[in-house]
């Protein structure tokens, strides 16, 4: 079995990959945080995936999420140091977990256990540990690839049909999601300028009226985007604390 690590501290990797091998398992890669996990997971291909739930830059839990949009995605096994009533939550919705420091003889019940990771396990465990659902990256597929959008590069998310089109300072991308669902989730970090359009707050800079009439958002220096007559009011108000 292929196992990839993905742990923020080196001796928990270390020790982990002792085990595995001891386990009869090979380890193809380590990572040291979530994001990097998931663009590990994209390119090893792992039959397993060892996640640790506390990591920088992505958490396990946000990790696992876009690791289940994979084509063939891994098994995912949790490390924590959950209480037990947590740890009976994680098994009753069909999570693999191990507590630390692991044990070889767990590693192995795990391994021979360990099923496909399932994005409603995942629903569970966040309201067992209360963790934010909003995610830190969008996941797209770029030519058949994986590629991880932090949600602090988006400069605005435009629907297209059945596509959004995440926009950057560096190009763009198309993601398979509804612009209702990204607003409820980043609400706090986009507002609505049109029916089909989602601004980054940080990147509002004004707005600007044009001979014909219509309001513009300004991002940065440019102004791009039309602003629906049912927005503008909302929207003056919020530019006026900028």
């Amino acid at each position: 079995m292929k196992a990839l690590i993905v742990d923020d501290e080196p001796l928990a990797r270390e020790r982990l990959a002792s085990l595995l091998r001891e386990a009869g398992g090979e380890v193809v890669g380590e990572a040291g945080d979530g994001r990097a996990g998931v663009e590990a997971a994209a390119k090893l291909t792992p039959d397993v995936i060892l996640l640790d739930i506390r990591m920088p830059v992505m958490d396990g839990l946000e990790a696992a999420r876009h690791i289940a949009q994979l084509e063939s995605p891994p098994a995912v096994i949790f490390c924590t140091a959950y209480d037990e009533h947590a740890l009976a939550a994680f098994e009753a919705s069909a999570i693999d977990y191990l507590v630390k420091p692991v044990r070889l003889e767990r590693l192995r019940a795990a391994l021979e256990r360990a099923n496909r990771f399932a994005a409603k396990a995942v629903e569970k465990l966040e309201q067992v540990t209360g963790t934010p659902r909003a995610r830190s990256h969008l996941c797209a597929r770029v030519r058949g690839n994986l590629v991880l959008v932090p949600i602090g590069d988006i400069e605005y998310l435009l629907a297209e049909d059945k596509y959004v089109v995440v926009h950057t300072s560096k190009g763009e991308v198309l993601i398979e999601e509804a612009l209702k669902t990204l607003e409820t989730e980043f609400g706090d970090r986009f507002v609505r300028i049109h029916r089909n359009c989602l601004v980054a707050r940080d990147r509002l800079s004004g707005l600007t009226r044009g001979a014909d009439g219509t309001v513009h958002v300004k991002i940065g220096d440019r102004a791009t985007l039309e602003v629906s007559p049912r927005n503008l009011p909302a929207l003056r108000k919020l530019v006026r604390t900028l």
